[in-house]
């Protein structure tokens, strides 16, 4: 029989390989006229492929790692403007469904990068501002974990840890040198680190170690109040008033001190940071049992619009939705005359 080969030019026959011919013997492995699988190949290649491999990876992981840390510090701006667009944001609900994931977002960025200041302090606002807004108001005790979280990633953006809160913490005078050696651009973060702070220990007051912490943050506040007292619309005078408002005088509070806190956060913010008059009824008036002062400030929240400042516009709305709140404990809160 001839086929016909059409790569092939002209009519060459071309003759069929006999059916009994032997295939090569590479390929059928024949050895001693028998007929075996090809043998295994040797083990020094396969390992040397699979360590060669494995540098690859390596070398990959650590281009992408080092180019993680390149795009965070060569524009910390992006982290910056991610939190400030969350306190913008005028739907709680929207904001309490963001901010979860976003806080995990920077955590995962924090693991490539973990002295990265600028997300260290994103996470320390961040965690804050959830904790407060979303999660004290009905888990307190889960707020303060997530308080004492944000306050050690402020105290390691300060790169204070040891300093602040160490076996050495309560140093009054190392403390203090520390505060005049820091910089001015490092205030901002002193006071979100406190806000913290003070969430925290407001939250635990009844607990031996965490007054024994107070002498440090008061330290630390009133630092950030000496040198930047308008900071969030006067929030450094917040916090001292609640610090004064919610302990006892023999734990060093002061509700004379108090007030003049709260009168001058009001006036630092021209009455628009709704936060001031919220804690100002909360702390102070049901403490000094004023509650004509403490109907009028709750009145006053809900009189306002919480769109301005529009950087605050989350803390405002929220806190405008917590006023009837205020009304509805008066009862509890203050005795029966």
């Amino acid at each position: 029989m001839k086929f016909h080969d059409p790569d092939h030019a002209g009519n060459h026959p071309v003759q069929p390989a006999p059916v009994n011919m032997p295939l090569p013997a590479a390929a059928e492995g024949v050895h001693g006229g028998g007929h075996r699988r090809p043998g295994p190949r040797p083990l020094h290649i396969g390992l040397g492929r699979l360590a060669t491999g494995l540098l690859l990876l390596s070398a990959c992981l650590l281009l992408l790692t080092g180019c993680v840390k390149l795009a965070l510090r060569a524009s910390p701006s992006l982290i910056d403007s991610l939190t400030k667009s969350i306190f913008a944001e005028c739907d709680p609900q929207l904001a309490a469904a963001a901010i979860p994931s976003d806080l995990k977002l920077l955590e995962g960025l924090l693991r490539e990068d973990s002295s990265n200041s600028t997300l260290l302090q994103a996470l320390c606002r961040g965690f804050s501002g959830y904790a407060l807004l979303f999660v004290e108001p009905d888990d307190p005790e889960r707020a303060s974990g997530l308080y004492l979280r944000a306050r050690n990633y402020g105290l390691r953006a300060l790169g204070a840890t040891e300093r602040l809160v160490g076996p050495g913490a309560g140093d009054r005078h190392g403390v203090e040198e520390w505060l005049q050696a820091l910089p001015q651009d490092r205030v901002e973060p002193l006071f979100w680190t406190v806000l913290a702070w003070s969430a925290w220990l407001r939250n635990n007051l009844d607990k031996p170690s965490a007054l024994a912490q107070i002498g440090t943050l008061e330290r630390c506040l009133d630092h950030v109040i000496k040198n930047k007292p308008g900071l969030l619309y006067g929030a450094p005078l917040i916090v001292k008033g609640v610090l004064l408002a919610a302990r006892p005088r023999m734990l060093g509070g002061n509700l004379k001190q108090a007030r003049t806190c709260f009168e001058e956060a009001l006036r630092l913010s021209g009455r628009r940071f709704l936060l001031a008059q919220y804690y100002f009824a909360r702390y102070y008036a049901v403490a000094s049992q004023e509650k004509d002062l403490f109907y009028s400030l709750a009145k006053e929240i809900t009189s306002r619009s919480p769109e301005e400042p529009a950087d605050v516009c989350l803390i405002n709305t929220v806190i405008r939705r917590w006023a009837p709140g205020l009304r509805e404990r008066a009862d509890e809160w203050f005795y029966q005359e």
